[in-house]
């Protein structure tokens, strides 16, 4: 029998900015569906179970699936050819993606980034060879060869000792099993205040929210856990992270399978999730931590189910208090668990997207005009 399709190991970065996607949203609603099915695959989840989660048929996120493991990122961003034949030869191509993507000083450039019309004046006279190009011409070449002009940023790689042991670790009790994988993980801040999201509504009549942010009700965070092999998501709010609130999650998962066999819980590894308290239950209850790397939470297979929560419950949402906004993520939960298996049941809602923004207005994910 073949192997099943899933993704090759993901690199820390690709990791983080496919959880990146998932839960701040996307301005492009095949982005954002292409790193859910992306992310899905890459913490265990098998490709009926995530065909169900993004509601596009099997083959497709095969394609997906294969398309990642040839070119990585890439992917997410399909590629479109057709018009008149171009005018610059693929040398000439590869010359300017070289040339855009070098820093300017090292070409002996007296500033520290390209314009479009530094870059084509550059091109023009370059020693050696002179390529006359326009700079909508220009604009369009480096759309197509996926590079946009994006904020610089710093990078972190997982210094985990463990890095590896550990995600073998979780990709083994994934595969051998699947029935008895829990998933646990923090989902919040969740505050109260007018959230912009998306809907449908009369063009040029878009359905609005007050324009009140005083938030006087303090703050509150999911705890979540996520049945692998029901495919069933539940938790519940509290107040703040920590060891008593992840032990009480860790009870209830056990109580889901209250026959006393082995159950294996993937969860971060941070303070709040690896108590004296809570190793100590575990071990007495035949519950096996697996905690994924620092730095590396994409690897939680509920990572990729906090998108759809977010989207749905907190996007586009006015609560008026706590308890409004725990009651309707709790209703969502129930609608959830209750449609998880139907092929068409968010057939009307594939389009349905949010715009998420940070504390200080900045569009967080997409692909803005200017900056990524």
């Amino acid at each position: 029998m073949a192997d099943p399709v899933r993704v090759r190991r993901l690199t820390d970065q690709e990791g983080q900015k496919l959880q990146q996607i998932v839960r701040r949203g996307s301005t492009s609603s095949v982005r954002y569906r292409r790193a859910m099915m992306l992310l899905a695959s890459a913490g265990g989840n098998r490709v009926p179970a995530i065909a169900q989660l993004v509601q596009a048929d099997e083959d497709t996120v095969r394609d997906v699936i294969h398309r990642f493991n040839e070119i990585g990122l890439a992917c997410l961003d399909p590629q479109w050819a057709g018009g008149r034949p171009r005018r610059l030869s693929d040398n000439d191509k590869d010359f300017v993606i070289a040339t855009a993507t070098t820093r300017p000083a090292k070409l002996g450039q007296s500033f520290t980034r390209w314009s479009l019309r530094k870059l084509v004046a550059y091109l023009r006279k370059v020693h050696g060879r002179v390529i006359h190009i326009g700079r909508e011409a220009l604009r369009c070449l480096l759309a197509r060869r996926g590079i946009t002009f994006q904020r610089t940023k710093t990078w972190k790689e997982s210094p985990d000792p463990e890095r590896d042991a550990k995600l073998d670790r979780i990709e083994e009790v994934l595969d051998r099993f699947p029935d008895r994988v829990f998933a646990f993980d923090e989902f919040g801040p969740l505050g109260i205040r007018p959230t912009a999201g998306s809907g449908w509504a009369e063009q040029g009549r878009p359905d609005r929210l007050p324009a009140t942010y005083h938030r006087t009700h303090g703050v509150r965070y999911f705890h979540g856990c996520y049945s692998i092999g029901d495919d069933t998501l539940w938790g519940v709010n509290r107040r703040k992270k920590g060891a008593v609130n992840t032990l009480a999650a860790l009870k209830s998962i056990r109580a889901a399978r209250p026959d006393g066999a082995p159950l294996y819980v993937i969860l971060d590894n941070v303070s709040a999730h690896q108590g004296t308290d809570i190793r100590r239950w575990a071990k007495k209850h035949r519950v096996e931590l697996c905690f994924t790397p620092t730095y590396a939470s994409w690897a939680n297979p509920i990572e990729a189910h906090f998108g759809p929560l977010r989207q749905f419950t907190i996007a586009n949402s006015h609560h008026a208090n706590h308890p409004v906004q725990t009651r309707t993520l709790h209703a969502y939960l129930r609608w959830r668990n209750a449609n998880a298996r139907h092929r068409d049941v968010l057939a009307a809602e594939r389009k349905e997207r949010a715009r998420i923004r940070s504390e200080k207005g900045i569009r967080w994910g997409g692909r803005p005009p200017l900056a990524a």
